[in-house]
C-alpha cells in the first residue's frame, strides 16, 4: 500500500497551526486577530469569491507620481488625468506647487503634467471636440478666525462716469472718509461705465446708475485697531481730475472674521492628444467649487463658485462657447450652493437634483427642480422625506439615460454637520407630476459616498464616512451594486481605505472602477492628530469580470452620428443582448454630472451586431463615448471608443 506522505506546504502549515494552537492560551485574542486577518485575505483571493464579490486592489504608484488627487476625468485616449492643483495643502499653494499627473490604465505608466494655475476646486466637463474643459481654482486660501491678522473684506468700486470704464490695479489705497483707515487692493478691477437712465414716457435725462466693481481690500497694518464696523465711503489714492469725484468705494464692516477660499477666472481645455493645458478666454467671474454643465449644443454652463472675495456667486451663470473659446452671461439669475448637481435633460432643460458640496446660504438655490434656460423657470419637485440632508450627496442618473430616473444617494446636514443620511431618493423625471420618494437604503449614513454606472446597468456605491469628513473614524469601509430594476442594494468585496472629502470613482474602459482620493479631518478617533491627505488609489473589478470570457468588439467604425448606424464584428454576435454608449466621467466631491449610459438598439449581423445612436441631441450630446456590449450572462466587453459628432 503506498504510504502518503504530505508535501512541505502541508507540512510547515500544520507545525505553523500547532504554534498558533500553543500559543493562544496565554495569547487568545492576539492570536484570533491574526487568524482572523489571514483567514480574510484567504477568503476574498478565493476565485467563487470574487467571482461573487468582485476584488479591490491598489494601483502601484511610485513616489514622484503620487499626488493629493482632487479631481479625476477619464480621457478618450483612454488614459485618466488625475489632478490635484495645490491639493489642499497651503504650504504648496504659497510654493506655487501645481500638479497633474496622466496614468495610463493599459500600461500603468504616470506622466507628471505642467500645471499652470491653481485648479484646485475647479469644474471641469468633457467638450464635443474630445478636449475636457477646466475652469476655475483657487486664489486664496482660507484663513480662521485667530488666524486673520489683517482686517478685510468687499470694496465695492463705483463709477459714476457714463462714459468711459476705470481700471484700477493691484495695490490700490482706499481711506475712509469717517473712519480714516487705509485699506489696500490685493487684485486689479476693472469698473464698468455708469449707465444713463431716461424716462420711458418722455425720453428725458433721469440720473446715471453706477457701474460696479467688486475687489478685496486688506488693512494697511496689522491688528484689531483698524477694523471697521459700519459702512463708509472711501477716497481712492492716485485718482485725477473727473476721476477723483466719480469714482470712489463703499464697504460695509471690514474686520479679522474667518475669511473663506476665494476664486479664479481662469479656464483651460485640456487637449487629451497633446497632453498638455490650454489658455483659453477666462470667465467673467471668478468661481471656486463651480459646476460646468454641458448644453444640447455642446456649450458650456457655468454655475455658482466662490468669487474673488470668497462670497458665493450671485446667480451669475455663464457660458463658454467651444467654438470661440469665449464665455458670456446667460443673462439669468438663479442661485445654487456650490458643487451644484445639475443635468441635461432629453428635453433641452436641466434637472438639480439637490446634491451639493457645501459652500452656500442654508436657506438659498437647495430645493431640487427642473429649470427651463429659455424662461428661467423653475419647477420645483417635492417629496424629499430629508431636505435638509442633501449636502455632500452623490446623484446618478440611472441607466438607460432614455428613461430619466436619477438617484440621490447619503448626504448630510448643511457645513459641518454630523449628520448623515442612509437614504437613497428616486424620482421619475417622465411623470406628469414627478415626485421623490424613498428607495433601498444604506446600512447608515454616509456622507461623499461614491457612485459609478457599470455597463452591466450596475450601479457601484462605495466609501464615504457618516460624520463631517471621516471624523470619529466614521469612514464606512463598504461597497455595493445597485440594481436598479429591482430597487435592491447587495453588499460585495469591502475596499480596503476609507474615503470622504475630495474624493471620487472613475470607470475605466475595462469595465474596472478606479476610486481616489479622501481628506479626513483627522487621523485618529479621538480627533486629536491631523488628518493627512489618502493618495493611495484602489481599483475595483466587478464580478463579471471573472467569467470565463468576455465579448469583444473586433472591429466597426470610430464615429457614428446620431440616428445612425454602425456595424460591428464580433464571434460572440447571437449572445450579445444589450448595447450602451457610456460618456467619459469628469468627476469631483462626488459630483459627477458628465456619467450617463444610453441604451441603443441592437440588431445582429451575419458576423456582429449593429447598434443605432438615438437621433436626440440632448440624450446624445456630441463628443466620445466608450461603447459596450453585454452578452446573455451579464458579461460586457471592453469598452470601444466611438466619436459621436
Amino acid at each position: 500500500m503506498k504510504t502518503y506522505r504530505p508535501s512541505l506546504r502541508t507540512r510547515r502549515l500544520a507545525i505553523g497551526t500547532v504554534a498558533i494552537l500553543a500559543l493562544s492560551g496565554t495569547n487568545g485574542p492576539w492570536v484570533y486577530r491574526f487568524g482572523t486577518e489571514h483567514y480574510h485575505t484567504y477568503k476574498i483571493n478565493k476565485p467563487d469569491y470574487k467571482a461573487a464579490n468582485g476584488h479591490w486592489d491598489f494601483l502601484d504608484i511610485p513616489s514622484t507620481y503620487r499626488i493629493n488627487t482632487i479631481h479625476a476625468a477619464l480621457l478618450h485616449t483612454g488614459k485618466v488625468l488625475l489632478v490635484a492643483g495645490s491639493g489642499n495643502n497651503r504650504k504648496n499653494f504659497d510654493a506655487k506647487s501645481f500638479r497633474s499627473v496622466l496614468w495610463d490604465p493599459r500600461t500603468n505608466g504616470f506622466t507628471n503634467l505642467p500645471t499652470p494655475k491653481d485648479m484646485f476646486c475647479s469644474g471641469h466637463t468633457q467638450l464635443p471636440d474630445g478636449k475636457l474643459l477646466i475652469a476655475g481654482g483657487t486664489r486664496r486660501y482660507e484663513k480662521l478666525e485667530g488666524d486673520v491678522t489683517k482686517a478685510g473684506g468687499l470694496m465695492i468700486v463705483h463709477n459714476e462716469d457714463p462714459d468711459k470704464p476705470v481700471t484700477l490695479p493691484a495695490g490700490t489705497r482706499f481711506k475712509g472718509r469717517a473712519n480714516g483707515r487705509t485699506f489696500v487692493s490685493k487684485d486689479p478691477v476693472l469698473v464698468e461705465r455708469a449707465t444713463k437712465v431716461f424716462d420711458r414716457r418722455t425720453g428725458a435725462f433721469l440720473r446715471n446708475d453706477a457701474g460696479l466693481g467688486r475687489i478685496y481690500v486688506e488693512a494697511e497694518k496689522s491688528g484689531a485697531r483698524y477694523e471697521t464696523g459700519a459702512e463708509d465711503n472711501y477716497r481712492i489714492a492716485g485718482l485725477t481730475g473727473s476721476d477723483s469725484r466719480n469714482v470712489y468705494g463703499i464697504a460695509q464692516k471690514l474686520a479679522l472674521d474667518k475669511k473663506d477660499f476665494q476664486g479664479i477666472r481662469e479656464a483651460f481645455e485640456f487637449d487629451p492628444v497633446a497632453e498638455k493645458y490650454i489658455t483659453v478666454d477666462p470667465m467673467n467671474e471668478a468661481r471656486w467649487y463651480p459646476t460646468l454643465t454641458t448644453l444640447a449644443d455642446g456649450r458650456v454652463l457655468a454655475l455658482s463658485g466662490l468669487d474673488e472675495i470668497g462670497q458665493i456667486v450671485p446667480g451669475k451663470d455663464e457660458v463658454y462657447d467651444p467654438k470661440t473659446r469665449k464665455w458670456q452671461y446667460t443673462g439669468l439669475i438663479r442661485k445654487f450652493p456650490t458643487y451644484p448637481a445639475v443635468f441635461l435633460l432629453t428635453d433641452g432643460r436641466l434637472f438639480y437634483s439637490g446634491s451639493n458640496a457645501g459652500y452656500g446660504p442654508a436657506d438659498v438655490g437647495r430645493e431640487p427642480g427642473v429649470w427651463d434656460l429659455a424662461t428661467n423657470s423653475f419647477r420645483k419637485i417635492p417629496g424629499l422625506g430629508d431636505a435638509d440632508a442633501m449636502e455632500t450627496s452623490a446623484t446618478v442618473r440611472l441607466p438607460p439615460a432614455q428613461d430619466e430616473k436619477f438617484m440621490v444617494i447619503g448626504g448630510g446636514g448643511v457645513g459641518e454637520s454630523s449628520r448623515s443620511s442612509a437614504k437613497s431618493r428616486l424620482v421619475d423625471l417622465k411623470d406628469p407630476a414627478p415626485r421623490f420618494r424613498d428607495g433601498a437604503a444604506l446600512t447608515e449614513g454616509t456622507r461623499y459616498p461614491s457612485a459609478s454606472l457599470l455597463p452591466d446597468d450596475s450601479l457601484l456605491v462605495t466609501g464615504g464616512s457618516r460624520d463631517y469628513r471621516g471624523r470619529g473614524g466614521s469612514n464606512v469601509l463598504q461597497a455595493r451594486l445597485y440594481d436598479p430594476r429591482t430597487d435592491t442594494y447587495r453588499r460585495v468585496a469591502d475596499p480596503a481605505v476609507g474615503r470622504n472629502y475630495h474624493s471620487g470613482s472613475v470607470l475605466l474602459p475595462d469595465g474596472r472602477v478606479m476610486i481616489f482620493g479622501s481628506d479626513s479631518l483627522y487621523a485618529d478617533r479621538a480627533n486629536t492628530r491631523p488628518g493627512v491627505f489618502e493618495q493611495r488609489i484602489e481599483i475595483y473589478t466587478p464580478p463579471y469580470l471573472y467569467r470565463d470570457a468576455r465579448p469583444e468588439l473586433t472591429g466597426g467604425p470610430q464615429s457614428i452620428r446620431r440616428g445612425g448606424t454602425g456595424v460591428f464584428t464580433t464571434a460572440r454576435g447571437p449572445r450579445i443582448t444589450s448595447a450602451r454608449l457610456m460618456r467619459p466621467s469628469a468627476v469631483t466631491h462626488v459630483t459627477d454630472t458628465d456619467q450617463r449610459s444610453v441604451a441603443l438598439s441592437l440588431k445582429r449581423t451575419a458576423g456582429g451586431i449593429a447598434v443605432t445612436v438615438p437621433g436626440n441631441r440632448a440624450l446624445v450630446p456630441s463628443g466620445w463615448y466608450m461603447l459596450f456590449v453585454t452578452d446573455d450572462r451579464g458579461t460586457p466587453s471592453e469598452g470601444k471608443w466611438v466619436e459621436i459628432p
